[in-house]
């Protein structure tokens, strides 16, 4: 069983007590019975709300045979997020170090070079 969100939790606590003040209120019961009647229809009540509350929709990992479709995938997903807020630009990914190593190694031989 999933865990409740946190609105379920507020919704439905708030729901039990207006509840039971509203039942209490209307009904002007001193007895216990009758205070037990209005806890036990509120909590019912508010446990019915929480219940039927929507749950937000999870999505399923895609799973591919390639992670570089994968990390593709999410960057776009990214970038379509992002147009709304007026990001277009597109940021270059970072490199290996092994890359990084063979670069410093062609600035040496150039500079050597000269």
């Amino acid at each position: 069983m999933p865990r409740p969100t946190a609105a379920q939790l507020v919704y439905g606590s708030a729901t039990v007590i207006c509840t039971t003040l509203a039942l209490l209120l209307l009904s002007g019961t001193e007895s216990g019975i009758g205070v037990g009647i209005a806890a036990v229809t509120a909590l019912a009540l508010g446990l019915l709300v929480a219940v039927r509350l929507p749950q937000p929709r999870r999505t399923a990992p895609a799973r591919t045979a390639h992670p570089h479709r994968t990390a593709h995938a999410s960057a776009a997903r990214t970038d379509h997020a992002l147009d709304g807020l007026g990001a277009r630009e597109r940021v270059p990914a970072a490199r290996s170090s092994q890359h990084q190593h063979q670069h410093q190694q062609t600035d040496r031989q150039h500079s050597l070079r000269h």
